[in-house]
């Protein structure tokens, strides 16, 4: 299945060389030379492998949550044969020595790995980064993700340098003087569960200052993690004007409410938080009109230490990469999106974002592929992931579809 391709059926694909050298209608029998390869797909769906464009991977600097290498592991058990891989490591990719380590640890991984640049030096949020070095050592973004850059003018900076080296600028957008010291969506739930909310308008008031920033500079401006309704209002107003806005959305604020914290379970605990069914749902719509461009994971691994306290002082954050697709294929069994919509979101709509190749099985196209049983049901047991981080918000519930072999380049990099 491709829909950039626009197939869907039953087809044989020859690889050679790590690309896609044929991919013609089954009949029946594939011939094949002596010493190649077969791998037998009866059953299975094969799609372009996944792109996830917002991954921590936590190397340098805090190898006890995650490293390049269980990261990339975790996103090979996933279906992903790329991701891009936030700065706010320690110490800050805000340099090439961090940016080419990265790119080196991920070589033998056969994951395609993107570091994203910090905006600011040391994401304090007071200078640029070098973006030309960040640039030269292999960054296409950059980001101050888990942070917002708070200055306005230091933002418009950003985008204005960024045009110049072709770089895509990521928005953490919040508001700290809105959200501070809140742990979870400010609501009615909030309220009756005595913890301090974080109301939405903090993640659409810098939604809206950086679309604005985004227009006046014509920089290229991709929102993270979408979460609010507003926030989908304030994009698609934006991409009407031609405002050069893109947007993602996460796995879990598209299937989960800030209900779901009524347990005081600190793997419901993120930033920003779970919203409201209303959100959800205008989250759902702004994926199937094109508002928001893609699913990305925001894959943050915690160890016990930062998730098993009190609910206010848990760290933010849950993973992602190993049950993206299943969380999107519930979707998919529920009606909400078609089987083609979940490979656009997951595979071919990342790839135009950051323009880069993959998100498709065209002749001569990098042979990147997930292949999946859609009618293969596990439980979500966190002990069992490829990734340190076991703090999902799915543990212990049942899915339907699972990634069964991963092939990027022409080799397997992971077989269940």
């Amino acid at each position: 299945m491709d829909p950039e391709a626009g197939i869907d059926g039953l087809y044989d694909i020859v690889v050679m060389g790590g690309r896609v050298a044929s991919i013609k209608p089954s009949e029946g029998s594939l011939e094949t030379t002596e010493g190649w390869d077969v791998v037998d797909c009866t059953g299975l769906i094969v799609m372009p492998g996944l792109i996830d464009l917002h991954v921590h991977l936590r190397e340098p600097g805090e190898e006890y949550k995650e490293t390049i290498k269980t990261g990339c592991e975790a996103a090979a058990a996933g279906g992903v044969t790329t991701l891009f891989c936030m700065p706010n490591t320690k110490p800050v990719n805000d340099n090439e020595s961090i940016t080419r380590f990265i790119k080196k640890q991920a070589e033998v991984s056969g994951v395609n790995v993107h570091p994203v640049g910090a905006i600011s030096a040391g994401l304090k949020g007071e200078s640029l980064s070098n973006m030309a070095e960040l640039k030269e050592s292999g960054c296409l973004a950059v980001s101050d993700d888990g942070r917002p850059v708070i200055d306005a003018s230091l933002m418009r900076r950003a985008l204005e340098y960024s045009k110049a080296f072709g770089l895509t600028v990521i928005s953490h957008a919040e508001d700290v003087a809105l959200s501070v010291d809140g742990v979870m969506n400010e609501g009615a739930v909030s309220t009756r569960l005595g913890l301090k909310g974080a109301p939405s308008q903090a993640e659409e008031v810098m939604v809206a200052r950086d679309i604005l920033l985004s227009e006046l500079t014509n920089g290229k401006l991709h929102i993270a993690h979408v979460s609010a309704k507003g926030s989908v209002e304030l994009i698609r107003a934006a991409k009407k004007r031609g405002v050069k806005v893109t947007a993602e959305a996460t796995p879990h604020h598209l299937t989960l409410t800030d209900e779901s914290v009524i347990g005081y379970d600190t793997d419901f605990k993120m930033n920003p938080p779970l919203r409201t069914k209303e959100d959800v749902e205008a989250l759902r719509e702004g994926l199937k009109d094109g508002t928001i461009d893609c699913v990305a994971t925001d894959h943050a691994p915690h160890s016990s230490v930062e998730k098993d306290v009190e609910f206010d002082r848990a760290s933010n954050g849950v993973v992602g990469l190993e049950t993206s697709l299943a969380v999107m294929l519930s979707l998919v069994n529920q009606g909400v999106f078609t089987l083609t919509d979940v490979v656009r979101f997951m595979s071919a709509n990342p790839a135009k974002v950051m323009a880069i190749a993959g998100g498709t099985l065209k002749l001569g196209s990098v042979a990147d592929m997930a292949i999946v049983d859609l009618e293969k049901k596990w439980i979500v047991e966190p002990s069992s992931f490829k990734s340190k981080g076991r703090n999902t918000p799915f543990k212990g519930k049942e899915l339907k579809g699972k990634v069964v072999k991963t092939i990027a380049a022409g080799n397997v990099i992971y077989e269940a």
